[in-house]
C-alpha cells in the first residue's frame, strides 16, 4: 500500500494533468491541506517535493508552490536573429521566442543591469582584449509571467556602446528593436555570429535566481556577434532553465565541396 505522502502526491499529480490547476497556478499553502484533512505537514511537504522532483511545479520562499508549464519555449535558433524582426519592427530575440511559441509576453519580463568592469579570460579572448580591459557588462533576467526563464549578460566595448540606449539601466528591451537595432543604429551592423551550447550542473545562486526545481540542469549560451568586417560587437552569456525552452534550428544545410560557379 503506498505511503499516505505519495498518495496525495499523485492526487494532486492527476489534478494538475487534469487542468484543476493551471500553469503558473499556486497549489494551496500546506497548512490549508492540512486543515482540509490531506495529511500532517510532514505528509503535505513531502508529496510537494516529490512534485518538484518529478519536474509538475516549482517551490520558492516568499512565493510558494507554483505549477511549472508543461509545453516549453521555443528558442528559435536562427530566426529570432532575423534583421526584419529588430530592424525594422520591434521583436526582439526573447519576444520573437514568445511570438513563435504562441505565447503572451510584457516588454517588463525583462530586467536589466549595467555596468563598467573588468573583462574576464572568456569575454577578453572573445573582444581581443587583455583581461582586466574595462567592458560594459548588461545582465538580463528573462521571465514568463513570474517565472525565470533565463539570465543573458552580454559584453561590450566602451567605444562601441557608450552614451547608447544600451549602457541605460531601464528596464525591458534597450528601446524599439532592443540591443542589435542600438548597434545598427551607431553604425555596427550585426552579419553573423556563433553559438556555443552546453549543459551543466547548476550553481547554488542560479537556482535560486531561475528557481529550478532539485535536480534540473541550466543550458549554457556562449554567442558571438560579428559585422561583415569581423568586430566582435557582442559577447554574451545565458544560463537557460533546461526545462523551459526547446532549441529549434532551421537553416541551409552546406555544401562546402561544391565549387563555385564562375
Amino acid at each position: 500500500m503506498a505511503s499516505k505522502w505519495r498518495e496525495l502526491a499523485d492526487k494532486l499529480a492527476e489534478q494538475i494533468k487534469n487542468g484543476d490547476y493551471q500553469p503558473g497556478e499556486r497549489l494551496p499553502q500546506i497548512r490549508d491541506l492540512v486543515e482540509a484533512g490531506e495529511g500532517s505537514k510532514a505528509t503535505v511537504h513531502m508529496a510537494y517535493k516529490a512534485l518538484e522532483a518529478e519536474g509538475l511545479v516549482t517551490s520558492s520562499r516568499g512565493v510558494g508552490t507554483l505549477v511549472r508549464p508543461q509545453t516549453p519555449l521555443k528558442r528559435l535558433g536562427i530566426g529570432r536573429y532575423d534583421k526584419a524582426k529588430w530592424r525594422d519592427g520591434d521583436e526582439v530575440a526573447f519576444i520573437a521566442d514568445r511570438v513563435a511559441s504562441g505565447r503572451a509576453y510584457q516588454r517588463g519580463e525583462q530586467t536589466q543591469s549595467v555596468s563598467l568592469v573588468e573583462a574576464s579570460e572568456a569575454v577578453a579572448e572573445a573582444h581581443g582584449l587583455p583581461v582586466g580591459a574595462p567592458v560594459y557588462a548588461r545582465a538580463r533576467l528573462v521571465k514568463e509571467g513570474e517565472q525565470p526563464t533565463h539570465t543573458l549578460t552580454s559584453y561590450y566595448r566602451p567605444e562601441h556602446v557608450e552614451g547608447t540606449r544600451i549602457v541605460d539601466p531601464t528596464p525591458g528591451p534597450a528601446g524599439r528593436g532592443g540591443g542589435f537595432k542600438v548597434l545598427y543604429d551607431a553604425g555596427y551592423e550585426i552579419d553573423h555570429m556563433k553559438e556555443r551550447i552546453f549543459a551543466r550542473v547548476p550553481t547554488v545562486d542560479e537556482v535560486k535566481l531561475l528557481r529550478l526545481p532539485a535536480g534540473e540542469p541550466v543550458v549554457e549560451l556562449h554567442r558571438t556577434t560579428y559585422t561583415a568586417d569581423g568586430t566582435v560587437v557582442e559577447y554574451a552569456i545565458g544560463v537557460h532553465a533546461s526545462s523551459r525552452f526547446a532549441w529549434e534550428y532551421d537553416f541551409q544545410v552546406p555544401d562546402s565541396a561544391r565549387p563555385e560557379e564562375q
